[in-house]
């Protein structure tokens, strides 16, 4: 049994756990009071509905929280790719209807499963095109178009009786860093933060949203400390009249975990003001990760809260108001599924998608493909490489991964040859076509080589013309894949799209 220290941290903390079944640690720490878990693509197996029984079972309020954002970024479909359209495709689209349906069929693949919380929609403007953790996961660059599809998912999610959390306060699209492995810093003025990046966050909380994550980003101005830790910033949404939870980003993450600690950034971001701590994935040290890394996690943090308790440094009244938001959270929802009826509105993904394809120049229609995986590696937070990407584009021709930020100039240009030597249109698949030089250097060799030859482009549409005709995607999804592969088989017409000049 836990004391009463243990038990009252148990009430605001959020980990993630190896296995598609609880251990035992789990289901003892549930019936103690956590506040629940949070599903990663490990946990995610055909049994994912048992298991969420088993975790309600040993926790009637659990928490159950997944990463559910449609397009690159997908728990449910992590094995073959999403089949829901991404917030960059529904940002270029503009359908207000359209996002919140995808709200909405989102939240019923989730209860499907058992889970209650959608951490999404992300409410970050993205106006770093080098951005390497955000890109196509923000519905834009723009803040009115970002709040008004961030209110519009919100709806689909809430009316379906699970949580949306909008992520990441107060706004990760301005940097060029990955705060899984760094911990990047926003220098802009700060009433460009307010105007811009802070817009999409004031029109989920006006909207009633259940949740809202915290970003480990720091903003000089507001002081040293990342958002997830700065009484400041997390202070700017409850002067906004906001009651809801503030949930943190993964703790593990090198922004918190390789500064102040698991244990430290737990007790900090408390004091701070967030609500619920989400603890991280335990895989991702990868191979430094022990057999019991997630038990090991989650002790870290909830002993730094005891400690921080015990000297005082954290009020215990600070933890019992967080626990109690949690707490008026999942009584809401469990009252909510309780009275919630399956939609009746049949949701098409295949033609939200097909409306946003386009193509800049000629493409050929091919009777094949013969596709070369130019991407770049994937990140903790999106699995960009994805293999599924490839296979769907490609079918039942060949594909070849080429890794053109290692590969020398030779191995390409032969990869290239390869390619336009074998059966079908040889199809160059990339995602950072206006700021990763070898990827663009990689297309301006395969134009020379190779006229015939076509882009397919899965992250944000290209700004600078490209030599080759280019599919724009928008997503590094299965469905997206898909469908840009018929497009090119002159299955259904694409529309003409001229890049911005820039």
């Amino acid at each position: 049994m836990t004391d009463d220290l243990e038990r009252l941290a148990n009430g605001v903390l959020w980990p993630g756990f190896f296995g598609a079944t609880a251990p035992q640690w789990l289901r003892d720490e549930l019936s103690d009071g956590l506040a629940g878990v949070v599903y990663f693509g490990q946990n995610v197996s055909d049994e994912l509905s048992a298991l969420s029984a088993d975790i309600l079972a040993a926790n009637p309020d659990a928490l159950i929280g997944i990463d559910e954002e449609g397009g690159s970024v997908t728990r449910l479909e992590s094995a073959s790719g999403s089949t829901v359209p991404g917030a960059a495709q529904l940002g270029l689209l503009d359908d207000l209807v359209a996002s919140e349906r995808t709200g909405a069929e989102l939240a019923r693949r989730v209860r499907a499963v058992g889970a209650n919380v959608v951490l999404g929609p992300v409410a970050d403007v993205n106006t770093d095109p080098r951005n390497p953790v955000i890109g196509v996961r923000a519905f834009g660059d723009d803040p009115d178009l970002v709040s008004r599809h961030v209110v519009a998912t919100i709806d689909g999610l809430q009316d379906a009786a699970v949580a949306a959390c909008v992520k990441h306060f107060p706004g990760h699209g301005d940097t060029h860093l990955d705060s899984h492995h760094a911990l990047p810093e926003i220098t802009l003025d700060v009433d460009d933060i307010e105007r811009v990046h802070l817009a999409p966050f004031r029109a989920a909380v006006e909207a009633g949203v259940d949740a809202v994550m915290t970003a480990h980003i720091v903003v000089p101005a507001w002081g040293e400390q990342p958002a997830t830790l700065n009484p400041r910033v997390l202070g700017m949404l409850r002067d906004w009249g906001y009651d809801g939870v503030i949930i943190t980003d993964a703790l593990d993450m090198a922004a918190i975990r390789e500064t102040v600690g698991l244990g430290g950034g737990a007790a900090l971001a408390l004091a701070a003001g967030a609500d619920l701590l989400c603890i991280g994935n335990p895989t991702n040290p990868g191979d430094a990760a022990l057999p019991d890394q997630d038990e090991r996690d989650f002790r870290a943090a909830r002993d730094g809260i005891v400690a921080a308790l015990r000297d005082g440094s954290l009020p215990r009244e600070r933890v019992e108001e967080a626990a109690a938001r949690v707490a008026t959270l999942a009584a809401k929802l469990r009252a909510a599924a309780a009275g919630a009826e399956e939609a009746e509105e049949a949701f098409d993904a295949a033609d939200i998608v097909r409306r946003v394809l386009t193509v800049s120049g000629e493409a050929p229609r091919a009777s094949d493909l013969a596709v070369i995986d130019a991407r770049r590696r994937s990140t903790l937070a999106v699995d960009s490489a994805g293999s599924y990407v490839a296979a769907a584009l490609a079918g039942d021709g060949v594909r070849v991964r080429l890794d053109v930020a290692a590969a020398p100039i030779d191995d390409q240009d032969r990869v290239l040859d390869e390619m336009r030597a074998a059966a079908g249109t040889t199809v160059l698949l990339i995602d950072r076509p206006d700021t990763d030089d070898a990827q663009r250097a990689l297309v301006e060799r395969a134009a020379v080589r190779d006229a015939g030859a076509v882009v397919v482009n899965v992250g944000l549409p290209a700004v600078r013309p490209l030599p080759l005709p280019v599919v724009e995607v928008a997503a590094a999804s299965r469905l997206g894949a898909q469908l840009a592969r018929e497009a090119l088989l002159g299955r259904f017409p694409v529309s003409q799209r001229t890049p911005r000049a820039g």
